[in-house]
């Protein structure tokens, strides 16, 4: 093949949105002559697509001195930023700032007035949107808006616009934001919008979505991305990210081996040399499959390894070391990470386990106040996920706070959008503490009925812990209930039995450590029994263990 025959293939190639071919033949094309700005820019492109970033960091280099050679000041502007961008999104933070300081130079010492300067706009609205401030990062992506209206560019429309979308939902004004990100996925979706730009905004807006509990929306939006990674087989930055996401809603939707394994697919794709960050959150998923399935050993090396990749293994690990009886490190866990937590959207994703972790060690004020701020993250967001993690929060409390009548209607309506999410595991979830509730009352029927179908739903998940936790609160205390215990006295002196503290008793039963006292020491004068240890010996002898 000769030079020009390699151009015109490559060139045909990349408008095909073959990358991998593209890349190879105008590489090769590239090594016969010297390459026009075009085709340097059509090479950087395809060499980031297939995971090439030095050759296309090099690409695109050249393309910036071509552009200053030629005089042609705003292209050469255009090379850099992009340059700057692909670096920043790498993590080479010195570089892509010496870059972006460049193209601003340039600007300064040319006065036309171009589309780049919006352009120019967008880094340091990124920069605020993630140190807090939301205001400044706000007026940024609304001047580069502007910016990208009067000139009719497409990507810098979509770029501002998806920055402002963020900025709109952190700032509480939440159903603005999310009508900006769809407008945005419009374009993507009608390939209006630079291809490397097309991956970087599904992400940022199916990331945006789970941030707000949007689950419906994140989960059309990933099967957009999955079609559109599945069109370029040759595709390597975003498909691992994509992947990750498919993890998440296949775990909320009860199908844990399947999320697992994309999930571990993610992780071998991303941790690859060089690596990327993001890779973390593919760890995170695969210890939170491990978790809830008991597999403790698994869990923990890789809730190490999403730590190792710099994301916070909470709040799984709290929850991980609550099911194994070690409360002291959940509580100090989980207080930690939601005393740092800086915004109110980092808060809700920790509260639930909050709220669990409290319950269990006693602490029911700090543990109604959590609920509480989860009812108003419920009403700002309006997300059914979110209205359904609330509702469970605030029966769970209530239930603890010795109140199952109230505790029953928010429980319910918890199960049912939980039902209507698809999301089995917490549904069955919220049927243990309906069911705990009916026996509460007195109403064994409904409380076997809701136990009954809780245990079918964990026996199907494979959720061997939530099985065990089950199983100890649901045992009917049978003939062998003498000396005129109740039903919950005699689950209390099983558990006594089998060597558990008073606090980890009220983690099984979803009680108070102060019930579970007063529990003891009912069981103890009804029975004349003055130790623990004679607890134990009673319980066996009459079959309770």
């Amino acid at each position: 093949m000769n030079t020009a025959d390699a151009l015109v293939q490559g060139r045909e190639s990349f408008d095909r949105q073959s990358w991998g071919d593209a890349y190879a033949q105008l590489s090769a094309a590239d090594q016969e002559t010297r390459l026009e700005v075009g085709d340097l820019e059509r090479l950087a492109v395809a060499a980031y697509l297939i995971g090439r970033d030095e050759a296309s960091d090099d690409a695109l280099a050249r393309a910036h001195q071509e552009c200053l050679r030629m005089g042609d000041t705003a292209r050469a502007v255009r090379c850099a930023f992009w340059l700057g961008m692909e670096l920043m999104a790498r993590g080479e933070m010195a570089q892509a700032g010496g870059w972006m300081a460049r193209a601003a130079r340039l600007l300064e010492e040319d006065p036309q007035d171009c589309v780049e300067r919006g352009y120019l706009l967008v880094p340091g609205a990124i920069q605020s949107l993630y140190a807090g401030d939301l205001e400044t990062a706000h007026e940024k992506f609304s001047q580069a808006a502007e910016v990208g209206d009067r000139f009719r560019d497409h990507d810098l429309i979509a770029m501002s616009r998806m920055g402002l979308g963020q900025s709109l939902i952190r700032l509480g004004e939440t159903s603005k934001g999310v009508a900006l990100l769809d407008e945005v996925m419009v374009a993507v979706t009608s390939g209006e919008v630079f291809p490397i730009l097309t991956g970087v905004i599904y992400c940022t807006v199916i990331d945006a979505c789970q941030e707000i509990f949007d689950v419906r929306r994140a989960q059309e939006w990933t099967t957009a991305l999955t079609r559109w990674c599945d069109a370029h087989s040759d595709l390597v930055p975003f498909r691992g990210q994509c992947l990750i996401y498919r993890a998440e809603i296949m775990q909320l939707h009860g199908a844990w081996q399947d999320a697992l394994a994309e999930a571990e697919r993610a992780g071998a794709r991303l941790s690859g040399p060089p690596g990327e960050p993001v890779a973390g959150a593919a760890f995170y998923r695969q210890a939170e499959v491990h978790r809830l399935r008991g597999e403790v050993v698994k869990a923990e090396e890789t809730y190490r390894q999403a730590s190792q990749w710099g994301r916070s293994p909470q709040p799984g690990l709290a929850l991980l070391r609550l099911a194994q009886g070690q409360v002291n490190a959940a509580e100090a866990g989980i207080r930690r990470v939601v005393d740092e937590a800086q915004d109110r959207i980092a808060r809700s994703r920790l509260l639930p386990a909050y709220v669990e972790v409290m319950l269990a060690v006693d602490d029911i004020k700090a543990a109604r106040a959590a609920a509480r701020d989860l009812a108003e993250l419920a009403g700002d967001f309006d997300a059914p996920l979110l209205r359904a993690v609330a509702a469970h929060a605030d029966g769970a409390v209530l239930l603890a706070e010795g109140d199952p009548r109230s505790a029953v209607d928010p429980l319910r309506r918890a199960g049912a959008a939980w039902q209507e999410l698809e999301a089995p595991y917490e549904a069955a979830r919220a049927r243990v503490l309906i069911g705990l509730a009916c026996k509460a009352l007195g109403d064994e029927d409904s409380a076997d009925m809701e136990l009954d179908a809780a245990r079918r739903a964990f026996q199907q998940l494979g959720a061997a812990p939530d099985l065990a936790r089950l199983d100890a609160v649901s045992r009917k205390p049978g003939a062998w209930a003498e000396g005129g215990l109740t039903s919950r006295e005699v689950e209390v002196l099983r558990l006594v039995a089998a060597g558990k503290s008073n606090r980890a008793i009220a983690a099984e039963l979803f009680i108070s450590e102060k019930t579970v006292a007063r529990h003891v020491s009912n069981i103890f004068t009804k029975l004349s029994l003055s130790s623990r240890s004679a607890a134990t010996a009673y319980a066996y002898e009459h079959g309770l263990v």
